[in-house]
């Protein structure tokens, strides 16, 4: 199963954190983790690998984020982000942040489900 072509599969886990040099040391030694920095926009993101597989990324916490506390998150995989975004809010969760693209990456949006647990959905750029 290709995740990232799966509907329902959690397909990335993504560290947002105050310090993201500690956390690339610290999971990198706990696991094995090899990982490469790529420069973004918005600052460095950090890709960790096991082998050649990319399986998570880290990143220092957004603008305007202070009060956030560091947390992992996790993307589910859907066939369209969008439609997704209006059934959660059908079902009784929140639309959090999106959906927007993220450049060579896909379209994604983050949610919240009605008992309070985050998480983010995804459609990505498989051309």
């Amino acid at each position: 199963m290709d995740v990232m072509k799966t509907h329902g599969a959690f397909s990335w886990s993504e560290l947002t954190t105050s310090d993201p040099a500690k956390a690339v040391e610290f999971y990198g030694k706990l696991f094995g983790w090899k990982v490469e920095k790529m420069d973004m926009p918005q600052g460095a993101y950090h890709v960790g690998k096991v082998g050649d597989a990319s399986i998570c990324g880290i990143m220092s916490a957004p603008p305007g984020a202070d009060a956030m506390p560091p947390h992992w998150g996790v993307y589910v995989t859907v066939t369209d982000v969008d439609a997704t975004a209006k059934d959660c809010v059908k079902l009784g969760g929140t639309l959090c942040m999106g959906p927007h693209d993220i450049p060579g990456v896909g379209r994604m949006v983050v949610l919240q489900d009605p008992q309070g647990a985050f998480f983010s959905a995804i459609t990505y750029n498989m051309s």
